[in-house]
């Protein structure tokens, strides 16, 4: 038995998933005619109270159209120094929007209000103009943290203050309303735009939607053609979304609660220094000073539990559909055998 927790995205489509996606009715979406497309891009901006979606093969190419939407070359991205946008994605912000980044140290991914107020540059030639705040909500780097909802509205009252746009990277922001009393329509409200995320913890196999105003995302349906993003009878893969969104949300309390149960076994693992504070899916630990990541890694392997290096004494675990009751317990097992 193989424990994967590397990553949400290595779920697998469930068999009534597979059977939705069997039965889609496509056609071409890059002209607009892909029903099964059109239908899950209506859902979704439904769903958060917006006007328009874009069904687009990743979360980096969301994140990546969106910027590029929102500023011209020469301004600035204000970003968490940890974020998907920055960290993760190629330096997509400056080789696809050729904008400047200003970076800041948050707590555990999650910035203040105070801390972009006083980052956006002043009115004068010798800064690049701020243009664009990023946020992510979980936070990948801070362990699934989330962010306070009155955070949020706080750093978009300082956004319309300095006429700032507003953006989410929410590819686990489903983990977050999980957890949180907020609704999706809530969040649509207070961002621009806002790119969610159907190949993690909601299990379909590809793809991440772009969510804005009518104008952004037609905007954004012209840098996606031209960033190749167009997947023709691409409704196979928005067949398994709409099914993610009908079926999977409600049981994204259950990672959760699995994933407190492994961080509980890894907390009394004496080759484990320390267990950042578990909220949705993820668990990062930190390996003992008499510990190497890589060897722990092995161990671990060789109990058939597969994860992943998170940068110095860090290992990541994210757990998904995919983890069994049984594989809790086997976890269990192999970490008090390691």
């Amino acid at each position: 038995m193989i424990i994967d927790l590397r990553s949400d995205t290595f779920t697998q489509p469930t068999p009534a998933m597979l059977e939705a996606m069997f039965h889609a009715e496509v056609g071409d979406d890059v002209f607009g005619e892909d029903p099964t497309v059109n239908a899950l891009e209506a859902k979704a901006a439904a769903l958060f109270g917006m006007e328009a979606a874009l069904f687009c093969p990743s979360g980096t190419m969301t994140n990546q159209i969106a910027i590029k939407v929102h500023t011209v070359p020469g301004q600035e991205v204000i970003v968490e120094e940890n974020s998907h946008t920055y960290k993760y994605e190629g330096g997509g912000i400056a080789f696809n929007s050729g904008c400047s980044v200003k970076l800041l140290k948050g707590n555990r991914g999650r910035l203040t209000a105070a801390q972009v107020e006083e980052s956006v540059n002043p009115d004068d030639v010798h800064f690049p103009v701020s243009r664009l705040v990023s946020l992510e909500n979980t936070c990948n780097k801070g362990g699934g943290s989330c962010y306070d909802f009155a955070e949020i509205e706080a750093i978009r009252a300082v956004c319309d203050r300095h006429g700032l746009s507003l953006h989410l990277d929410g590819a686990r922001l489903f983990n977050a309303l999980a957890e949180t009393p907020q609704t999706p329509q809530d969040y649509g409200r207070v961002f621009d735009t806002i790119s969610i995320c159907l190949s993690k913890g909601l299990g379909a196999p590809v793809g991440s939607l772009l969510l804005g105003t009518r104008e952004k995302i037609k905007a954004a349906r012209r840098v996606r053609k031209v960033f190749g993003g167009g997947m023709r009878q691409a409704g196979y893969l928005a067949a398994a979304g709409i099914y993610a969104l009908d079926h999977h949300l409600g049981r994204l309390k259950t990672d959760h609660a699995n994933a407190r149960t492994l961080a509980g076994f890894l907390g009394q693992a004496t080759w484990v220094k320390e267990v950042m504070p578990v909220e949705t899916n993820i668990i990062i630990f930190s390996v003992s000073p008499d510990r190497e990541v890589k060897e722990v890694l092995q161990q671990l392997k060789a109990h058939g539990i597969l994860a992943a290096g998170f940068g110095g004494d860090q290992i990541r675990m994210v757990t998904h559909l995919g983890i069994s009751e049984e594989m809790i317990g086997r976890f269990g097992e192999a970490v008090s055998a390691i």
